[in-house]
């Protein structure tokens, strides 16, 4: 029987206590971080970065949508520039590389507007180093956890993939990108995100913004200091 989760943040809870006993043997785990793929990953990661005491920040990932049918990804750009493109969606479709330069310009633009919004004009986390938890609300195709994934695999010492619900294939197709995949659901047939949660209405940036000020002010309790962990 598929669990069908409340809201983001029931799913993140519940999330938090798998993630919870899956990284208890890492090494590097004192310095995780966990990133949420905003909107919709960030009530999520929000959760399970309190159940793990660790810090919050973003990862900022834009999918790129078909022109004329935006919900159907052809591909997905992150922080930092990196793209995935979805070749059997750009086939089928016939989509031309300047189309597909031209809504990569533009998401771009979006995620630096994003990054400058969410944070406040704090600097973004270190990742340099550390165990990494990238943390969405769900994974359809999964284009635009493997962009984030791909981003930040430079730079982290570890990347684990953490996500409420996912179809299967996705989760396979990830684990040769991350070091680990966590998932509590992988239903079949999957159609849709939002058909395993009751409340799946939309995060909006106010949101996003609310939810990384409140995950700072617990993490400087937890630190003992002012400033929380900021850029640290």
């Amino acid at each position: 029987m598929v669990i069908i989760f409340q809201d983001r943040r029931q799913a993140g809870r519940a999330l938090g206590q798998v993630v919870r006993d899956e990284i208890d043997e890492d090494p590097g785990a004192d310095d995780a971080i966990v990133l949420g793929l905003p909107r919709g990953g960030v009530p999520v990661a929000f959760e399970v970065a309190r159940e793990l005491g660790l810090p919050l920040d973003v990862c900022v990932v834009r999918k790129l949508g078909v022109p004329g049918q935006e919900e159907l990804a052809m591909g997905a750009v992150a922080s930092g520039g990196i793209v995935v493109i979805q070749a059997d969606v750009v086939h089928a479709y016939r989509i031309p590389q300047e189309i597909i330069d031209a809504v990569v310009a533009r998401e771009r633009i979006e995620i630096e507007r994003r990054e400058a919004a969410y944070r406040d004009g704090r600097p973004a986390a270190r990742i340099e180093g550390r165990t990494v938890i990238l943390v969405d609300d769900g994974l359809a195709t999964g284009a635009t956890m493997k962009a984030a994934a791909r981003a930040l695999r430079p730079l982290a010492r570890r990347v684990v993939v953490s996500v409420p619900v996912a179809a299967r294939t996705t989760c396979d197709e990830l684990q040769l990108e991350v070091d680990q995949v966590v998932c509590l659901e992988n239903p079949e047939p999957f159609h849709a995100v939002g058909e395993f949660y009751r409340n799946f209405d939309q995060t909006t940036d106010a949101e996003v913004r609310a939810l990384l000020a409140q995950a700072r002010l617990a993490q400087a309790r937890l630190d003992g200091c002012e400033d929380g962990p900021g850029g640290a």
